[in-house]
């Protein structure tokens, strides 16, 4: 059902409302949108229009057009059921057009919707709801209830005495104020602010210590109970350890009830006064309390969401390695070590395996030999090695061959979170038909130490290790922030068209599966794509995918020097007059920063091109080609640290982010076990939000506070590492906070739900 266009104006005005943002800002950008062009461009390339707004806002005013869209549709709806029915009053009408929430819009139609049999129907059925009226209007002051009910009595429709007339009455006035929009919202209300959220053991089934045993019997306000704890809690209600629940303030939703319904004094107050407890207990508390599970859930869900997503961005944000020839090690014992070449280009090579360690039944002369053959051969640049099992020890013969051969290559661990699960794909199979898994893996590792991004979008994000509870929370949501977060870094680095896989490409903006394989076919086929405009000879492939992704494509040595820029083609022309007005070639003129500089930009306005676009184009203009992401760097690991038994209290050591959550930030320090960093020992300063101090893939000095060797427990702190930087501020815990979240508490781990490697 499409919306018309009043409908589409309320919801634009809804919009600036919400958002605070001018009229043409938001207009445009919804338009924008419903002609088909994805947030990354509009961000980019329609900044005029849009008034500058990032990728955030734009994904915001998304979000909710389609929110208050499905609000319109749903509200139509129900507006021709009601009046199939004969009962739409023009107030009812009235509030069912103005509402903004789907729960009261749903709350409003209750009363109309098409039900099963209850005990309020079958008492209408009864003829007892004329009953119910005089009960509910309360009127009389004197008089016996036995006597009112008397006339309803009929034993032929099993309302055999004035009790049972009273009790169907009752019934049927229980579920009238269970029905009613305003009484819903106030419980809701009070129910949120003031409920309690709960948590009992029923059994515990578990070995030792459960990882749930801080919530066998826990409390905490329901409006203030963090996103991990939430999940936790359901997490362990699934796995039938605990029950969960949400006390509300009930003696004072109960009174509050009663002022309302009891609106006089009669001879009906004590019934009423029943009737409205049962209406509550039996019916409101039971639906309230379902809605505000799956309201915190959906609370708890985004926030877990949100942590995800900000983790995943910084990591395929990583600084790449570059263009060099890669030598990737998936290490292990049994099966020995698997190494993997590539170029520069992140072409495979060779590969072999390899026995170095005890045990293993292998050679470790003959491993050394052919370390240093593969080395040698592909004239290898930088080794990368899985951060897995055996990886530590991996890299401790690597190094040591190195200084054996007198060879000088930099060494790098590399985080292989989701490589088996990249080999495992049907992307890898395609890749590598004729490869074993394993070495698969090896090329993987090393082709993410080359470009982190264009390795990591070929795996699904949910593998790659940066979330929490991400198998709990909500799953289109998780995978639609995900895929937004993906389209959003790919298109702000941008990719060589001639070099990038199909995966790659498919993030691309107005690309896509199909067009991103027809693209790859094409290049298969015909060779290198020579400019940008080749792509329109690429089957299906219109004018309207080429306005969408021929900015974030970039063509290395081309023809077009701009086609290896984020200058858009329908820009060219403003260039080459730049360039044509100072005298110089366009290749002169983005060599030299000098004239870029001295280009007067007002001279190059336009009735669609202003300021914002030409600023854009000036600073590409001066770096031309340039990746928009920061230096490579890695952690230096010590070599004699490379299990959790090596630790010892005291220990500064360096390591680099793994994994940031609400309540600290886990960080690989080269055992094999990331160590966690409580919120509390994050900074000098008090910390709220861990996310606004550190960031996955950030390289940190770390002090170790405790090493459990039995638990696999490594606590550290960041603050003590460099202590006396600035004085901490102490804050007391708020009653949303608990003790529990000190790192001495023996469940600080368990309680977030994370799993032990």
């Amino acid at each position: 059902m499409a919306i018309t266009a009043d409908q589409q104006t309320r919801i634009i005005n809804i919009l600036v409302e919400e958002t605070g943002l001018r009229a043409s800002q938001v207009l445009n950008t919804v338009a924008l949108l419903q002609e088909g062009s994805t947030v990354p461009f509009i961000a980019r390339y329609r900044k005029e229009k849009t008034g500058e707004l990032d990728e955030v806002e734009i994904r915001n005013i998304s979000d909710r057009l389609v929110y208050f869209s499905e609000l319109e549709e749903r509200k139509e709806a129900i507006l021709k059921s009601i009046e199939e029915q004969g009962k739409l009053t023009p107030e009812l009408k009235t509030r069912i057009e103005t509402t903004r929430l789907k729960n009261e819009l749903e709350d409003l139609y209750l009363p109309y919707k098409p039900k099963r049999r209850t005990k309020a129907t079958i008492a209408k059925e009864r003829g007892l709801e004329p009953l119910a009226e005089i009960i509910f209007a309360q009127e009389l002051k004197e008089g016996s209830l036995d006597e009112i009910a008397s006339p309803f009595i009929d034993p032929s429709k099993d309302v055999p005495d004035a009790a049972s007339a009273l009790a169907g009455a009752g019934h049927i006035i229980a579920e009238m104020i269970s029905e009613d929009a305003d009484i819903r919202a106030m419980v809701r209300r009070l129910t949120w602010e003031k409920g309690i959220f709960t948590s009992k053991v029923i059994q515990d089934k578990s070995e030792g210590v459960s990882k749930y045993e801080m919530y066998y019997d826990y409390k905490e306000p329901l409006k203030e109970i963090p996103s991990h704890r939430m999940l936790a809690m359901r997490r362990g209600e699934k796995e039938e350890f605990l029950r969960i629940s949400i006390l509300a303030p009930e003696e004072e939703i109960l009174q509050l009830l009663r002022n309302k319904i009891i609106i006089k004094e009669s001879i009906f107050s004590g019934i009423l006064s029943g009737i409205t407890e049962d209406s509550y207990r039996r019916l409101i508390a039971v639906s309230i309390e379902a809605e505000l599970r799956a309201e915190a859930k959906k609370k708890a869900d985004e926030s877990a969401i949100k942590v995800f997503a900000g983790n995943l961005n910084n990591l395929l944000l990583l600084p790449p390695a570059g263009s060099r020839r890669v030598l990737g090690i998936d290490p292990g014992f049994r099966t020995g070590s698997k190494i993997a070449a590539v170029d520069g280009t992140g072409k495979f090579l060779e590969h072999c395996t390899i026995y170095p360690h005890k045990g293993d039944g292998g050679n470790i002369e003959r491993a050394k030999s052919d370390l240093l053959r593969m080395i040698e051969k592909h004239s290898i640049d930088i080794i990368a090695i899985g951060n897995g099992t055996a990886g530590r020890e991996m890299d401790l013969f690597v190094k040591q061959t190195l200084r054996e051969g007198a060879l000088q290559i930099q060494v790098v661990i590399v985080n292989e979170a989701g490589a088996s699960v990249y080999s495992a794909s049907e992307v890898a199979r395609e890749e590598f038909p004729d490869l074993d898994l394993t070495i698969r893996g090896a090329i993987s590792i090393a082709r993410r130490l080359q470009d982190p991004l264009a390795e990591l979008v070929k795996i699904d994000p949910k593998s790659i290790g940066v979330g929490q509870y991400q198998h709990d929370v909500n799953q289109p949501a998780l995978k639609k922030s995900l895929d937004a977060v993906v389209e959003s870094c790919v298109n702000f680095v941008g990719v060589d068209l001639n070099t990038a896989s199909t995966s790659l490409l498919s993030y691309i903006s107005g690309i896509g599966n199909t067009l991103a394989r027809a693209i790859t076919d094409c290049r298969n086929n015909t060779g290198p794509f020579a400019s940008r405009k080749d792509l329109l000879k690429v089957a299906r492939f219109g004018a309207k995918a080429f306005e969408q992704s021929a900015g974030f494509l970039r063509i290395r040595n081309g023809a077009d020097p701009l086609d290896n820029t984020a200058v858009h083609p329908e820009h060219y022309e403003i260039v080459k007059k730049m360039a044509s007005d100072l005298k110089v070639s366009l290749k002169d003129l983005m060599s030299d920063s000098t004239l870029v500089k001295n280009i007067d930009l007002s001279r190059y306005t336009t009735e669609d091109v202003g300021m914002p676009t030409l600023r854009d184009i000036t600073e590409e203009l001066k770096k031309p080609g340039r990746d928009p992401r920061a230096e490579f760097k890695t952690a230096e690991l010590r070599d004699d640290i490379t299990e959790i038994k090596d630790l010892s209290e005291g220990m500064i050591l360096q390591g680099t982010i793994t994994n940031v959550t609400d309540f600290g930030a886990f960080v690989d320090i080269g055992v094999h076990q990331d160590g966690l960093v409580h919120i509390s020992h994050l900074a000098q300063s008090y910390v709220k939000d861990p996310h606004k101090v550190v960031k996955v893939g950030q390289i940190v000095k770390v002090k170790v506070l405790s090493a459990d060797v039995e638990r696999k427990r490594i606590s550290l702190s960041i603050k003590e590492a460099e202590p006396g930087k600035n004085k901490t501020e102490k804050k007391p815990l708020s009653s949303g906070e608990n003790k529990s979240d000190t790192l001495t508490n023996r469940n600080a781990w368990e309680k977030a739900g994370f799993r032990v490697k």
